[in-house]
């Protein structure tokens, strides 16, 4: 099985959601995506095709830059390049398997996919 999960080693989530990952035997492709921002396109791929998510859904508004940026009644696009600029504004983590992509902030939405 293909495991890919955009982490952030700095949230107990993503760290816990990687450690169930592994704990099943299986070493998934890590993308630390706040050192490696996606491009506002491959944010809407994510968003929109694997995750069947609305764009706003994805953006994590307690974050500081949120505020700071007017976001609040920006359109997808704004959104996209707002996540693209700032991805600690993109929820977290996002697990892609075979079987699907989840935002997994529990350990049932991890246990789901694998």
């Amino acid at each position: 099985m293909h495991v890919t999960i955009f982490h952030n080693p700095n949230c107990p989530e993503s760290r816990k959601a990687l450690e169930t990952i592994r704990a099943r035997g299986i070493e998934p492709k890590v993308i630390e995506y706040l050192g490696t921002p996606m491009s506002p396109q491959k944010l809407r791929h994510l968003i929109k095709d694997e995750l069947h998510m609305a764009v706003r859904a994805m953006v994590r508004t307690n974050e500081p830059c949120y505020a700071e940026m007017g976001l609040d009644k920006a359109d997808d696009d704004t959104l996209l390049a707002a996540m693209a600029a700032h991805p600690s504004l993109m929820q977290r983590p996002v697990v892609v398997t075979d079987r699907g992509a989840k935002v997994c902030d529990s350990d049932e939405g991890v246990e789901g996919l694998l």
